[in-house]
């Protein structure tokens, strides 16, 4: 009836996915992923507080 081949994952993640036809590994992966992705997002803000602290430092004067 299911042919292993009609079986298709998804390439990314989306959040609230069903994540019944994972494996352990491809779980594992994915939250390896998802924690590089949230390092970056909280790198980027750190950057743009940094930014905004020293315009504002900046027009202070």
């Amino acid at each position: 009836m299911f042919d292993d081949d009609q079986v298709r994952k998804p390439k990314g993640h989306e959040v609230g996915m069903i994540l019944d036809a994972m494996s352990v590994e491809e779980l594992a992966d994915r939250i390896a992923m998802l924690e590089g992705e949230i390092a970056r997002l909280k790198a980027a803000i750190d950057s743009k507080q940094k930014s905004k602290s020293a315009a504002d430092a900046f027009f202070k004067l």
